[in-house]
């Protein structure tokens, strides 16, 4: 059976191969199997997840005219992050991490330590981030920094997005080490402005040079024609195609070990008139605490166990011991389900802004701070969670009118629209819309029955 588009979704521990007809388009069908980086070398569970695509669309053998792929295997992409101020261009350089599919592992601000480069070392970043002074302001940190990073003997690939007046001095800081530099556009190039596209595009070209040169990783080319990205990325670049047709958007991920959230938005002009701190139009959040299985002992011990067994009706303790990832039995479905509330609930707290109010000897002033959604049209599920648990309209209806205080800067309860990714393709959607965004937009649609 010969079929036009297949992209995997290489996870830390299984590996998933979605089908596409690009002509119509339509999605055929979805195989699985174990990740087999750790064998060293993931062709292995991809050919097992071809072989489980070829058994659910009833045929012996799949033929494909391209594979695109995204990847959270081979720990992710690791990276640390350098600044001037934490409040600006640290929190610029962050954000466009994030938004890349990035796993952040250590942030600094100001002048490095020697105790920051111990903690470096010890995080084996794939990538550093270095950023730091506006356009044509302080430029002194960035190259202190870049000056020790490059003395200490890190292989990682360097990306520059700092004061544009320093970009030929990082070129020759790192050149005279060899070590890989790559140049964009200043993250925070003036006062309150925020500029991460760029280093999120390059983020994205750095992280295909990096997987496929990773252990286990290193044949992945004889299979994936097309682009590798984070499977994180993926998602942020599906949501912001689904803004482009049907308006402000955020998308919530529930999964095993993180909970993210995605939103797409310029927020009200009346909110960004009191805003303390510029915000990114596309905004992701990842909480490493808060999932459903690795982390579902943290979201457990932030209610209380005790207070859970009472409402619930069970023995958590009992229930955590027995559950494997999947929920099967009564206990563990009613469990789960609260826990992937609780997760997305907290996520959605963190990642939102508030309104915050001053008092000064002329009265109470209001402020905003934060991520503005109070223009959100839809909210969108995906991820095995809120995908799959039968009470997912609940859940999603109370991340829906979470905002009853009305501190948020979200929308009033009942106001937004509710979709699920029914199929799971949006990490698979974010990495064909690279090629093809028409394709994918149509196939994004029949997934949230638009």
């Amino acid at each position: 059976m010969k079929i036009d588009l297949l992209v995997a979704e290489i996870g830390s521990t299984t590996t998933v191969v979605n089908a596409f007809d690009l002509e119509k388009p339509l999605f055929l069908g979805q195989g699985q199997a174990p990740t087999s980086v750790l064998e060293g070398d993931v062709r292995i569970g991809l050919r097992q997840a071809t072989d489980s695509l070829a058994a659910a669309l009833g045929t012996d053998r799949v033929e494909y005219g391209e594979m695109f792929a995204t990847s959270s295997a081979a720990g992710g992409l690791r990276m640390t992050v350098h600044g001037l101020i934490y409040d600006m261009t640290v929190k610029a350089a962050r954000e466009a991490a994030l938004g890349a599919g990035g796993i952040i592992k250590m942030t600094t601000a100001g002048r490095l330590r020697r105790s920051d480069l111990e903690k470096i070392r010890e995080q084996k970043p794939n990538l550093i981030l270095i950023a730091g002074g506006t356009d044509y302001g302080e430029r002194d940190t960035a190259v202190y920094n870049a000056e020790l990073i490059a003395a200490a003997g890190l292989k990682a690939p360097v990306i520059y997005a700092g004061n544009v007046e320093n970009q030929r001095e990082m070129e020759l800081i790192f050149g005279e080490t060899g070590q890989k530099i790559y140049v964009t556009e200043n993250v925070y190039p003036k006062l309150d402005e925020l500029n991460i596209e760029p280093t999120r595009r390059i983020i994205h070209r750095v992280f295909e040079e990096h997987i496929t040169s990773a252990p286990g990783m290193e044949h992945v080319r004889d299979m994936v024609s097309g682009s590798i990205i984070p499977t994180p990325g993926a998602v942020m670049e599906c949501a912001m195609l689904l803004y482009e047709d049907i308006g402000d958007v955020v998308v919530f991920d529930v999964g095993g070990a993180t909970t993210d959230v995605h939103s797409i938005t310029a927020g009200s002009e009346e909110i960004a008139s009191i805003l303390t701190a510029p915000e990114p139009f596309a905004k992701r959040t990842v909480e490493g605490d808060l999932g459903c299985f690795v982390n579902a002992r943290n979201v457990v011990d932030m209610v209380g166990a005790e207070k859970l067994g009472q409402e619930l009706s069970l023995d958590v303790d009992a229930v955590l011991q027995g559950y494997r990832a999947i929920p099967k039995t009564p206990d563990e479905f009613k469990l789960v389900t609260r826990i992937a509330g609780v997760a997305a609930e907290t996520a959605l707290v963190r990642h939102s802004g508030h309104l915050r109010y001053m008092y000064t000897p002329h009265g109470r002033k209001t402020y905003a701070e934060g991520k503005d959604l109070t223009k959100i049209k839809t909210l969108v599920a995906t991820g095995g969670a809120l995908t799959r648990l039968p009470a997912r309209q609940a859940l999603m209806e109370g991340l829906r009118d979470i905002n009853r205080s009305g501190n948020m800067l979200y929308p009033k309860p009942e106001r937004a629209d509710i979709r699920y990714d029914e199929h799971y393709i949006m990490a698979s959607l974010g990495v064909m819309s690279k090629k093809y965004p028409r394709e994918a937009t149509k196939l994004l649609r029949a997934s949230l029955g638009l």
